[in-house]
């Protein structure tokens, strides 16, 4: 048996509670879990009504894992037991295109399949073991510290995939827009310094996050609030900034993104916070603005982040939890208490 904690009703808050410990079969690998993140997402998946939950019951949450490789199924090559690994979460078919080129999170095929990522359909990391469907969706840490990389298999590598598609544009001279300094935004705001010249511009309702944003390296902070498009576009000389990262993706701040974008710019939206974004002709947005609604990214690009935290240009602001409390760490996401991003140690 282990522990585990389960989305087990609509509408209830998780549980912690015991279920069997999984054995891995053919082709699959049971890692032991060290440090599981937290997300946004979560939240997200657990306030779908009943009508539209689309997951069976009840589920292991947590799709940011990261642990020591514990046991191998029939067949497995290229892993050793003892071994310590991220788990990359977007699981394709494996044979297409996509999946070929490490871009996973793109396959067109894993819905149709039933493919499902761990903590979001298929059982997830908040656990003292998790059942990973190949060795492929395993990164070696390369002694990086669990509790860092834990957060990057998704706060890291979801910026990190929004950001490497809007290089060409982050030019010296230019400006990005970071909306939200929470678990992905304050890695953005670190990515951003890392991976290019952009003066760059960080967003929140609280002072106290524009303050991790200012010592993560943003060179301004603002006050997300109704003055926040003109302040920016005071900021740029009136042209705009040339891409905009949105990791609340609520009406307000989808309109500040809307407002504050340059002509020609990246409007991406990463947060999941309802709101929409009117894109066309008289739809409010300069011309030849590119809007774009990243889903994690590749396989290649965890590999990236993990050896950009190696290499000490990003690092993520934890609170540490055990697994008893997580519940409570989910209640103070949904508050917005958490500074940064919270990670679960199963073990502890």
């Amino acid at each position: 048996m282990m522990k585990a904690l389960q989305y087990r009703r609509v509408g209830r808050a998780p549980e912690v509670v015991e279920i069997p410990k999984p054995e891995p079969g053919p082709g699959q690998v049971l890692v032991k879990v060290t440090a599981a993140g937290l997300c946004h997402s979560d939240l997200a998946v657990m306030g779908w009504p009943e009508d539209q939950f689309p997951y069976a019951l009840p589920m292991t949450l947590g799709h940011e894992g990261v642990g020591t490789v514990a046991a191998l199924g029939a067949g497995v090559t290229g892993v050793s037991e003892g071994e310590a690994v991220a788990v990359y979460g977007p699981w394709g078919c494996g044979g297409c295109h996509s999946c070929a080129e490490g871009k996973e999170n793109c396959c067109p095929h894993a819905a149709g399949l039933g493919i499902l990522p761990p903590g979001l359909g298929s059982p997830g990391a908040l656990a003292e073991y998790v059942l990973v469907d190949s060795p492929r969706h395993l990164v070696p840490l390369h002694g990086l510290d669990p509790l860092q990389a834990a957060p990057l298999t998704d706060a890291g590598l979801t910026p990190y995939h929004a950001i490497r598609r809007s290089l060409p544009k982050l030019l010296p001279g230019s400006t990005a827009v970071v909306i939200g300094v929470g678990g992905l935004g304050h890695l953005a705001v670190q990515l951003l310094r890392a991976l290019s010249p952009a003066r760059v511009v960080a967003l929140d309702v609280s002072k106290e996050k524009l303050g991790l944003a200012a010592e993560m390296g943003a060179h301004e902070t603002l006050l997300s609030d109704g003055e926040a498009a003109a302040r920016i576009r005071e900021l740029t000389g009136g042209t705009g900034a040339e891409v905009v990262l949105d990791f609340v993706g609520a009406g307000t701040t989808l309109a500040v993104a809307a407002a504050s974008v340059a002509v020609a710019g990246d409007v991406t939206v990463v947060g999941l916070g309802g709101g929409t974004l009117a894109v066309g002709f008289g739809g409010g947005l300069p011309f030849e603005v590119s809007a774009c609604f990243p889903y994690w990214g590749s396989r290649t690009e965890l590999m990236e982040v993990l050896e950009l935290a190696r290499q000490g240009h990003v690092s993520c602001h934890v609170e540490i939890f055990t697994l008893e409390q997580a519940p409570e760490a989910y209640e103070r996401l949904h508050a917005g208490e958490i500074n940064g991003r919270a990670v679960v140690l199963p073990h502890a």
